[in-house]
């Protein structure tokens, strides 16, 4: 068989020259000639994979859209497939089809047909799409077997309202095994939240992937105490108390990223109820491109920042990305001649430079008494992770009227909303037009899935509702493999702001009802929700019952 560098000489992808500068670099480290082309830039990985797959006649796979047999994985092991880079697809006439990576390794088919039984039929495919199957395909199912062993290998009906004393049981490798797959799962499906939910004869667990909930395991109700004991033990969690709502923690490491999850449990009828949100630390992308805002909503904010003192707020519900937005703005301020200090509950993302503060409600460190030390630090900018309570809000609006520039966020619906929520919670009308910059209120909105995007005629209505020229196509996600059959895949946000101008803040002063400050906002420039969702949908990036799911309302 030919060697690699050769098979790239001859199909005219790399010179003799490149071939040797690459051979050189080689030299010393236990990397292959291919890793070292890609790490030089002279070929991507899908150029070496075509090279090979003239010389060879092996053709070239995408896996984003193939259904995996469960089978064929059936018959070889996750970490096997780890390990080398291959993953089982299929049969074919008895004969196993098999997603490689690194053909040239001949030691890996004729292990492969040794260990099956099955004569391989190779396909080429990139080792990064390789490793994406294999997580989509072996972490489900790991997850499964591991409750399936739970409930074979432990006594259940022994384990259930023993309180302390099943702590021994908890830590026997059945339960520990189920807890660290079903963790380990959702991480690598990218979700925000595991639900581990009691019910009168079973537990149900259902992650939150782009805002949406989907099972992935049913166990035995035998099993509940032992599955909540064993978070409760990981998260540091009074293990006897199960009477009254408790919070805790869980950090670890999952695929090199440090992972840190908030731990909820509350008691229900049939048991405690356990959401786990998960928090990816240091991987955020901290730039307005990454989320999505439009060319007019960048100019909106651009008002709002651009302004030395005051506050702005960010309004939306629970996991609508208000967060990420106030980092993203905050990143822009961060320098060496601004004193920038939060403090938030938790501290989600760490950014070099800025001093964080975590809320400690127990240790009697909540927002309020937080913002008044942090006054007592010499701040230019000041984030407060969430105006709750009236308390916090005149703290942060004093804040603002005395030279300080204030982010925060707040739940409200919309953004002309949270302007009056902040008079709700006892503050007097002039306060809030004298502190108040501008609020922007966000949702997120699924992206269609790029890989089974497909074009329709839209109806009347639609027509209608959207403005559409004549022939104009609306798109839809078909569901496939990669987006688990959802036809979504990934989220967007949708911006609405509101900019505090003279006019709007003389309609506050003499308390003007929400419907006159909205539409003066809009005449003013701002672009309502359900707007900027519209756009997104003529676009493509997400359909019409994406649109309707989020924003819609009864007028």
């Amino acid at each position: 068989m030919k060697r690699l560098g050769d098979i790239l000489i001859d199909s005219g992808f790399l010179t003799a020259a490149e071939l040797a500068e690459a051979l050189g670099a080689q030299q010393g480290t236990t990397k292959k000639l291919g890793e070292i082309i890609v790490e030089m830039g002279l070929l991507s990985e899908l150029d070496i994979l075509r090279a090979i797959s003239s010389q060879y006649d092996t053709p070239i796979i995408d896996l984003q859209n193939v259904d995996i047999d469960p089978e064929a994985t059936k018959i070889v092991t996750e970490d096997y497939c780890k390990e080398n880079a291959v993953i089982p697809i299929g049969f074919e006439n008895e004969r196993l089809v098999v997603a490689i990576y690194d053909p040239l390794n001949i030691l890996v088919a004729d292990d492969l047909r040794f260990r099956t039984g099955h004569e391989i039929i190779p396909m080429l495919a990139p080792k990064k799409a390789i490793e994406e199957a294999i997580t989509r395909s072996y972490g489900k199912e790991s997850a499964q077997k591991a409750a399936a062993d739970l409930e074979s290998e432990l006594d259940l009906s022994a384990l259930q309202d023993l309180g302390e004393q099943i702590t021994d049981e908890v830590n026997q490798a059945p339960v520990v095994k189920l807890v660290n797959s079903m963790i380990d799962f959702a991480v690598r499906a990218n979700a925000s939240d595991i639900h581990v939910e009691p019910m009168a004869d079973r537990v149900r667990v259902r992650i939150r992937i782009d805002g949406v909930l989907s099972e992935i395991m049913s166990n035995p109700i035998g099993a509940r105490d032992a599955i909540i004991t064993r978070i409760k033990i990981l998260s540091g969690l009074n293990i006897a108390e199960k009477r009254i709502p408790q919070d805790g923690r869980i950090q670890t490491i999952i695929g090199g990223k440090q992972i840190d999850m908030r731990v909820s449990i509350l008691p229900t009828v049939h048991g405690e109820k356990t959401v786990i949100r998960i928090l990816a630390k240091n991987d955020a992308n901290l730039n307005r491109k990454y989320l999505g805002i439009n060319a007019h909503n960048n100019e909106m904010i651009d008002k709002i920042v651009k302004v030395p003192q005051g506050i702005v707020l960010i309004s939306g519900p629970t996991g609508s990305g208000k967060t990420t937005t106030l980092y993203t703005l905050l990143a822009e301020k961060n320098d060496a001649e601004t004193n920038i200090i939060t403090v938030e509950d938790p501290v989600e993302i760490q950014i070099p430079g800025i001093n964080q503060v975590q809320v400690n409600v127990k240790a009697g460190m909540t927002f309020a008494s937080g913002l008044r030390s942090i006054l007592r630090q010499d701040p230019d900018i000041i984030l407060v992770g969430e105006i709750r309570d009236g308390e916090t809000a005149e703290i942060a609006m004093r804040a603002a009227i005395t030279g300080h520039l204030v982010f925060s966020t707040i739940h409200t619906n919309d953004a002309v909303s949270s302007i009056n929520r902040l008079i709700d919670m006892g503050l007097e009308p002039f306060m809030v037009s004298s502190a108040l910059i501008g609020v922007a209120s966000q949702r997120l909105v699924r992206r269609i899935c790029p890989n089974c995007r497909a074009e329709y005629d839209p109806d009347e209505v639609e027509i209608k509702a959207l403005n559409l020229k004549p022939g104009q196509k609306l798109y839809i996600g078909k569901g496939c493999t990669e987006c688990g059959g959802s036809g979504y895949k990934g989220r967007i946000a949708i911006h609405e702001i509101v900019v505090m101008t003279k006019e709007m803040k003389a309609l506050l002063e003499k308390r003007a009802t929400e419907e006159e400050m909205r539409n003066l906002a809009v005449r003013q420039g701002t672009q309502l929700l359900s707007t900027s969702a519209a756009e997104l949908v003529v676009e493509g990036i997400t359909s019409v019952r994406e649109m309707n799911r989020v924003t819609y309302s009864i007028d």
